[in-house]
């Protein structure tokens, strides 16, 4: 299922303070960097990686690859960044903090 306008939005804005924990090296998408985003997504639901400038595909392409691999929402790609969403619902989510 697609994101909406404003998931995607709620999505950037909680992923802004994230730091990449996947790097897509020189090689490109592998297998392994794929299985590495899927433990990755299983875990945090949200994620970012980073691609090396000397890799052989641009972010886009890379973003596009690791998304339908993985089975995720591309929520956005800035730079040699990209931002990955994947929902897990056997995942336990913090409770909400009492106002």
């Amino acid at each position: 299922m697609a994101l909406t306008s404003k998931q995607r939005a709620a999505l950037r804005s909680e992923a802004h303070h994230l730091t990449a924990m996947v790097h897509v090296g020189q090689q490109g998408v592998t297998p392994l960097l794929v299985a590495a985003l899927d433990d990755a997504l299983r875990v945090h639901e949200l994620v970012k990686i980073q691609i090396v400038r000397t890799a052989e595909v641009t972010v886009r392409e890379a973003a596009e690859q690791l998304a339908k691999a993985t089975h995720a929402d591309v929520v956005q790609t800035i730079g040699k960044t990209a931002t990955f969403y994947r929902r897990n619902p056997d995942l336990k989510k913090k409770p909400a903090k009492a106002l």
